[in-house]
């Protein structure tokens, strides 16, 4: 609890007041806005200027950061928190990564994952539903994810990817109908689902190439692949079709037999799966 206290304190105090004592520059002329990975020695130079204080509430105010973007499960951009939280401090972006990945497990419960290496892109996993099984292990427990739950199940039957019609005609016959102008439950279905289940990367919303007019499909998320539970999406069909979830046969060895590794996939993975799955 101690160190509970000790954080809640220092973001308290990062949100009444910045750092009194700034240095001058912790960075070469060089350095570009994100910065590149700064070296061992640049990391402890930038430290050797700083206080204990100022490094604390520097790492505070990034757990701050994180933990705002995850109250709407948005993904976190290394170049987001560069430019608003750490700015001249960039030069020791990782030691305070560490004691954020730190503070964040200890403290909160959270898991920093990078779903994205190259263009450094994290996001926050709960640590105690990694240990229980995945967020929608026993299902959807609202409203809003209970279409995505539905959505993800239908990408998850077609092998990774289907075409938006197919989602649209499906939610229709459910009566969440994404042409009218405002669903009494989830207000613009469309939007809902091409953008805030996109940003938060449960979708990818991708361009037909070639087609006139034009076509999307939708693929099978980085953060689906990490938090939701295809056993429960195939169970979930089962009772919908009145029907053995092994009698799915392709669908059933994914969902039992998951490859090792593959719970966060390399950058671009999901957009590439191939079109003979759709």
């Amino acid at each position: 609890m101690s160190q509970r206290r000790k954080v809640s304190h220092a973001l308290q105090s990062s949100c009444q007041t910045k750092t009194a004592q700034r240095p001058e520059t912790l960075l070469g002329d060089d350095d570009d806005e994100e910065g590149t990975q700064p070296s061992s020695s640049q990391v402890q130079r930038g430290l050797d200027r700083l206080t204990p204080a100022q490094v604390d509430l520097k790492m505070s105010e990034v757990v701050q950061f994180f933990l705002v973007k995850d109250q709407k499960k948005m993904p976190i951009r290394r170049a987001d928190i560069v430019k608003h939280v750490l700015k001249e401090y960039r030069n020791i972006y990782p030691e305070i990564m560490k004691r954020v990945e730190r503070t964040l497990e200890q403290v909160f419960g959270l898991k920093v994952v990078e779903i994205d290496i190259k263009n450094h892109v994290y996001m926050l996993i709960n640590k105690l539903e990694s240990v229980e099984g995945a967020a929608f292990s026993v299902g959807p427990s609202t409203p809003k994810s209970g279409l995505l739950f539905v959505i993800l199940s239908i990408v998850f039957m077609k092998g990774g990817v289907v075409k938006e019609s197919l989602v649209w005609n499906t939610l229709k016959k459910l009566r969440v109908d994404p042409g009218r102008e405002k669903h009494e439950e989830f207000g613009d279905v469309k939007k809902m689902v091409t953008d805030e289940f996109v940003r938060q990367r449960y979708l990818e919303y991708v361009r037909v190439p070639h087609t006139e007019p034009v076509e999307f499909e939708f693929h099978w998320g980085q953060r689906a692949d990490i938090e939701v539970s295809k056993v429960k999406l195939l169970e979930f069909m089962g009772q919908l079709h009145d029907q053995d979830p092994k009698s799915w046969s392709q669908q059933y060895r994914e969902a039992t037999n998951p490859a090792p590794g593959t719970s966060i996939p390399a950058p671009g993975t999901s957009s590439q799966r191939q079109s003979s799955q759709r």
